[in-house]
């Protein structure tokens, strides 16, 4: 959710490095931000093949064309995605999972996209591919689906943690946003694909905790060592260039699978124009922006906004904040993402992108009086020492829908944290209106598909049920990778 609490001033931070005697070095000098190569559709299709692999690091990896960088996906309102996975893991593993030996499954997952659960579309449940298998998915995105910025990622349960923390995603993006903000058009894009892998084991742990300032957590309850450091686009602490007082449209997902971000950039607001790739301006038309001194991104939240270059000779960075987890949570301290360096103004063609059809007719309802009415469905997050839990049960493959849901409705749902670290509810598929927190309307409500549910408290939403593509045997579950392979996941049936 968007947060506007009174950022930590340079000099606290400081203040709070010489207390706990940390001394941060001097980053390395760092290479510009690395850009993905990007797959584009021809006659309305849009084709791709990608592999599972081991890479040279020993590590789980996407392929595509030949290289391990996962490619961004952009597809227009109406295109036939189409994309042949195949799994090249090995058939052996000798690494430990959530639920016992790595048995190497894979498949995709496209957080957020509006479309099928079904298989060939978006199953996460029975399109799974041992190794040496490979999987056909067809993903028809509708025509009146909303433009911004989505992502892709494995979601085999028990497994689904091990790859996403080895990088394997990539963005998805559908387009068209400009419909809604035309100054996008004119405006320079950048993909931030934002990941956290461990270096729990590095030799280098250290160095690469000062490199990008990583302090001893203070925002908890004890200061812990990090374990996680982020990269952009697979890299450390890289350059973004940006011209003085030049705009430039970021687009950023935090695809870590288990840590947060609470972006800011040094000395300039954030213009924020869609969260969780919904523009504020499509229930919002009066207010299509919105300035934000830091954003607080669970894991699978994704943020795009426009940004101001620093005036020449002022040094600016983007950073990630101390965000609190809890004291059952994991250390999640404030560290350096990227620097921003002087860059040339680049002219960028105006090349708007054809409207896409309107979204589908929703049944006119009273939000107002749904939020006073009492919660249709209660989600109740649990956890102890032999697992974690979503109303009293673990995820089986075989387990029964754990709630109905009837397409062309709305419902009030709340979402009940009964643990002491925070916990990111995502729903395949759909988007919600995040209202209120432990029982308090916020001042913004907000269009989301992955929302921050604090320790001991509640979050209230109204699920948005009324679109007629999305019907079948679906999911919803901690975005806390780890805990949803643990067993913090359910199945809903959307009829």
């Amino acid at each position: 959710m968007i947060v506007l609490r009174k950022p930590i001033t340079a000099a606290v931070r400081n203040m709070l490095l010489l207390a706990a005697g940390f001394v941060t070095m001097q980053a390395e000098t760092s290479a510009p931000l690395p850009e993905a190569p990007q797959v584009r559709g021809r006659k309305h299709v849009v084709s791709l093949a990608l592999r599972a692999i081991r890479d040279t690091k020993g590590t789980h990896a996407f392929e595509y064309q030949g290289q391990t960088i996962p490619p961004v996906i952009r597809v227009k309102p109406g295109d036939l995605l189409q994309i042949t996975y195949s799994n090249d893991l090995p058939h052996k593993s000798d690494e430990e999972c959530a639920l016992g030996p790595c048995m190497n499954m894979s498949n995709l997952h496209f957080h957020g996209l509006q479309v099928s659960p079904k298989a060939p579309e978006d199953d996460a449940i029975t399109m799974l591919a041992m190794p040496g298998d490979t999987l056909h998915y067809a993903v028809r995105i509708p025509k009146n689906h909303p433009p911004g910025l989505f992502w892709y990622h494995p979601h085999p349960h028990g497994e689904s943690q091990r790859q996403v923390l080895d990088g394997m995603s990539g963005a998805i993006v559908v387009e068209g946003i400009d419909r809604y903000v035309p100054e996008l058009r004119r405006l320079r894009e950048r993909i931030l694909v934002l990941r956290g892998p461990s270096i729990e084991h590095d030799p280098n742990a250290a160095a690469l905790r000062q490199r990008v300032g990583a302090s001893p957590t203070t925002c908890g309850a004890e200061p812990e060592v990090a374990e996680r450091i982020f990269t952009i686009n697979g890299a450390i602490r890289p350059q973004i260039d940006i011209a003085p007082g030049e705009r430039q449209f970021w687009r950023m997902v935090n695809a870590s699978p288990d840590r947060y971000l609470d972006v800011q950039l040094d000395g300039k607001p954030l213009e924020v124009v869609a969260m969780d790739g919904m523009p504020l301006a499509l229930h919002d038309p009066r207010h299509p922006m919105q300035f934000a001194s830091h954003v607080l991104l669970p894991p699978a939240g994704r943020l795009e906004a426009i940004v101001t270059g620093p005036p020449a000779g002022a040094k600016r960075t983007l950073r990630t904040l101390c965000v609190d987890t809890g004291t059952a949570g994991d250390p999640n301290p404030e560290m350096v993402l990227a620097d921003l360096v002087p860059g040339r103004l680049r002219a960028v063609k105006d090349t708007p992108v054809p409207v896409a059809a309107k979204s589908h007719v929703r049944r006119e309802i009273d939000l107002e009086a749904m939020k006073k009415s009492a919660p249709d469905f209660v989600v109740t997050f649990t956890e102890d020492k032999n697992g974690f839990y979503i109303n009293g049960q673990k995820y089986a493959p075989d387990a029964k829908p754990l709630v109905h849901a009837r397409v062309g409705s709305y419902q009030h749902w709340r979402i009940v944290n009964h643990s002491d670290e925070l916990h990111p509810f995502h729903i395949h598929q759909v988007h919600f209106l995040a209202y209120a927190v432990d029982g308090v309307q916020q001042p913004k409500a907000e269009w989301l598909d992955t929302v921050n549910v604090p320790f001991r408290e509640t979050v209230d939403v109204i699920m948005d049920f009324t679109n007629p593509v999305i019907k079948g045997m679906s999911l919803f579950h901690c975005h806390l990778l780890n805990h949803e392979d643990k067993g913090m996941m359910a199945k809903i049936v959307f009829e």
